[in-house]
């Protein structure tokens, strides 16, 4: 097996060639391995040295020659099999250490310190050895191989369990450089994609086709999202990016204020230069800024570099950052195209970044966005492989945030991957308007209610007031008139009225139509005008009291006069000696008698 990264080179060869006939070829065949394994002797460590027997004391019968060969042969397979299982214990530990399971530094090599293996005993001579009453064996007859050594804890690698479980947990990143780690930045809220009830988002980091590692760095913070491409080599354009995430992470505001997230992005670039003067990082190492902070309808963007930041609007792209950068000023002097600058040989130049100068200022400005719009923030490692067209096209058919995010950067690996491409993509899901709205027609409803609470409540005074201040005059159940204070009515088999006094004054010695009235409830303004109304009627009853008895003696007078007047002519008639009133009246008393 070969393993090009660590250069360690292993064989085990099971086959018995011309070389192999004798252990001893067999033995410089079987070299050690460069490498070796606390846990496993030395390659050949386990077989027994090789025995120089002289040449007449060969056995001469073929039969004897056979069978010596065969017992070497026996030997020769299990010292094979031994080396390669070995070697496979070998590969095994060396692939968890390039994994990171053992750390390599536990892998001991052999050295010159290490203690020699003890040299074997000469083999007995076989005409020495063999009894007299039985036949003697080939002088030249390999002895059996000794057992393998046991293991110590002295010589065994201790593996740290807790570091090897630790990496087993940890999902990974679709960043290629180490996070940021939890002391330095509170990573909770960042994620590569997630979602609230307004926005939603995808983020993905590529180091690229060509570069060995990844100096870009993005924050997702929800609502505050940021990309930095950093510069300035290995060890140093990463450093820098992770530092301007932190402080951006640290500093930004809790509100889409454009200036506030300016004044994060600058406190980002002191934070890096401070770093490079007490040696974290490399002097010179900085990285660009592209920040948006998304509130409702409103988004606030920072932005220092070559980091763009795009808005997809009803289908259309709109570019709304401006680079930094020295082909930019030459697209806007006229000298070349923008097609040209994503070519141009110094594209890479720009001309404001974080951590090159103290007094440096970062753009800001604040946009209406709304639902439906998708926000693109991306490192020049995508802006520099696909034209603004073909990522219009690419965001225009994407139906999520993610598969947009993984559509754009692979296209830009597919052009080419000059560079590390960082891309994160934001979906206003909801701008707030509707909850606005509602919030709206809740807040008339609510005024509404409100409204029409009080008002029943003010009518419900009024008509309290005015049935405390009432007066109305009615019958009582003695058939007399009495005057009462409230309505004549009922409410929910409630009275809303009372006897406030009582009079003498009956209703037969009221008119018919004044009785009627009464019935029903004659309303009054006060209760003085009640009593009023109730001496009206006395009044009235005492004024026909005496105008009946007027004219019961005007009556009763005439009557008495007309009795007179007859009594006179009856006097008259007797005086005068008529003689029919006389018969008459002679007649009528007769009759009477």
């Amino acid at each position: 097996m070969i393993d090009e990264e660590n250069n360690f080179s292993f064989e085990a060869d099971t086959g018995l060639g011309d070389d192999a006939a004798t252990p001893a070829a067999h033995a410089a065949h079987m070299a050690p391995s460069p490498v070796e394994h606390a846990d496993v002797p030395a390659a050949g460590a386990h077989m027994a040295e090789p025995v120089d027997v002289p040449r007449d004391t060969a056995p001469a019968d073929d039969a004897d020659r056979t069978a010596v060969h065969a017992a070497a042969l026996d030997i020769l397979n299990e010292n094979a099999a031994t080396h390669a299982a070995a070697v496979d214990i070998l590969n095994e530990d060396i692939d968890l250490a390039e994994k990171g399971a053992v750390p390599a530094s536990v892998i001991p090599t052999a050295s010159a310190e290490a203690p020699a293996e003890p040299a074997p005993e000469q083999a007995p001579d076989a005409s020495d050895a063999a009894p007299d009453d039985e036949p003697a064996a080939p002088a030249h007859a390999a002895p059996k191989p000794r057992p393998l050594p046991t293991a110590s804890l002295d010589d065994t690698a201790e593996i740290d369990v807790e570091a090897v479980e630790a990496q087993l947990k940890d999902p990974g990143s679709t960043q290629s450089f180490a996070p940021i780690t939890e002391e330095r930045i509170d990573t909770d809220s960042t994620y590569d994609a997630g979602t609230t009830t307004t926005l939603m988002w995808g983020a993905r980091s590529d180091v690229g086709c060509v570069r060995s590692h990844n100096e870009d760095s993005y924050l997702v913070q929800s609502p505050l999202f940021c990309v930095c491409d950093g510069m300035g080599g290995h060890a140093a354009g990463e450093v820098a990016s992770s530092l301007a995430v932190e402080t951006i992470a640290k500093t930004a505001p809790n509100a889409a204020d454009p200036a506030l997230l300016a004044a994060s992005v600058e406190a980002a670039n002191a934070a890096i230069i401070e770093a490079a003067a007490n040696g974290l990082g490399k002097s010179g190492m900085g990285c660009t800024a592209t920040c948006a902070y998304i509130d409702g309808t409103t988004i606030a963007i920072a932005h220092v570099g070559d980091s763009r930041a795009y808005l997809l609007h009803e289908g259309t792209l709109i570019r709304v950052t401006r680079d930094h950068s020295y082909v930019e000023e030459l697209v806007d002097a006229g000298e070349i195209t923008a097609d040209e600058a994503r070519t141009h040989p110094n594209r890479s130049v720009i001309t404001r970044a974080l951590g090159s100068d103290p007094a440096m200022y970062a753009d800001h400005f604040q946009l209406n966005i709304e639902e439906g719009d998708r926000l693109i923030l991306c490192s020049d490692g995508l802006s520099s492989m696909v034209p603004d067209g073909d990522i219009e096209t690419i965001a225009t058919q994407s139906s999520t945030a993610q598969i947009c995010t993984d559509n754009l950067v692979d296209a830009a690996l597919a052009a080419g991957g000059g560079d590390n491409v960082t891309v994160v993509v934001v979906d206003v899901v909801d701008d707030g308007r509707i909850k606005t709205l509602i919030g709206k027609r809740r807040r008339n409803l609510i005024i509404a209610l409100v409204a029409l609470v009080a008002a029943l409540v003010l009518s419900g005074i009024v008509a309290a007031v005015s049935i405390t201040r009432s007066v109305f005059l009615g019958v009582n159940g003695d058939d007399t008139v009495a005057i009462y204070a409230g309505v004549h009515a009922d409410f929910l088999g409630i009275k809303l009225y009372h006897i406030e006094d009582t009079t003498s004054v009956k209703l037969s010695d009221l008119p018919d139509d004044t009785r009627n009235r009464l019935e029903e409830g004659i309303p009054q303004d006060s209760l003085e005008d009640a009593r009023n109304t109730i001496s009206e009627y006395r009044a009235q009853i005492d004024a026909a009291e005496t105008e009946q008895v007027l004219t019961a003696e005007t009556i009763r007078k005439s009557a008495d006069a007309n009795a007179g007047k007859t009594d006179s002519s009856g006097a008259d008639s007797s005086a005068t000696g008529t003689p029919t009133d006389t018969t008459d009246t002679t007649q009528t008393t007769k009759g009477g008698a």
